[in-house]
């Protein structure tokens, strides 16, 4: 006497050739399809409201620091350059945060987190082309002065 409903069928010989179609999981798929992967998180981006007072700052920093230089408004000239050089590196400063925020890293070095060690010659290229541009500035407002 049974006391319940048994899977009695997988017993019986006429059933053999569908067993070994099943897996533990279930039955196997004829056609495989490709998985499609989808991120769920929005990509990390910088947004309007970020990048606008960067912009803004930029560009006011560089027409500070160009005018004086190109027109010689004579004494305060040398002191306005320099404040729009200041104000131009505070935004770019400004912009490498944000950007590092979000995820971007410089051209030839690791992202954040990654365990890589940064290549110390792009860092000195680096350092190099910020050494000259600096370098450059203060000949020119020392150049504007005398």
């Amino acid at each position: 006497m049974e006391a319940g409903p048994r899977d009695t069928e997988q017993d019986a010989p006429d059933t053999q050739h569908e067993a070994g179609r099943l897996s533990p999981d279930g039955p196997d798929e004829l056609e495989v399809t490709p998985e499609v992967q989808v991120e769920l998180r929005p990509a990390r981006r910088l947004r309007i409201w970020q990048l606008a007072p960067i912009v803004t700052l930029a560009a006011m920093g560089s027409l500070m620091f160009a005018f004086p230089l190109a027109f010689e408004f004579g004494d305060g000239g040398a002191v306005v350059a320099m404040l729009g050089l200041l104000i131009s590196c505070c935004a770019a400063g400004w912009g490498m945060m944000a950007a590092r925020r979000v995820g971007h890293t410089w051209p030839g070095l690791p992202p954040k987190g990654s365990g890589e060690r940064p290549d110390w010659r792009v860092i000195m290229l680096y350092v190099a082309v910020c050494a000259a541009l600096v370098a450059l500035a203060v000949w020119r407002v020392a150049r504007l002065r005398s």
